[in-house]
């Protein structure tokens, strides 16, 4: 976590921004950011309310069980 602990406000917000984008995924984040997975859904556990993070936790799962390269 210390790797998201040092990103910028800015980079933060664009990061939840994509995370929460239906369009986006975890990859395009770790090409962009540096960023994996683990380190995405950390960021956004620390971020968002823990309802909001369980919805999209949740909507990510659902996506995944019926895409094969979503997040």
């Amino acid at each position: 976590m210390k790797k998201t602990q040092s990103l910028p406000l800015e980079h933060i917000s664009e990061i939840v921004q994509m995370a929460l984008s239906d369009h986006v995924s975890f990859a395009d984040i770790e090409q962009e950011f540096g960023l994996d997975d683990k380190a995405v859904k950390a960021l956004m556990r620390d971020t968002l309310k823990p309802g909001s993070y369980k919805s999209w936790r949740k909507r990510v799962r659902d996506f995944a069980d019926r895409r094969a390269h979503y997040k």
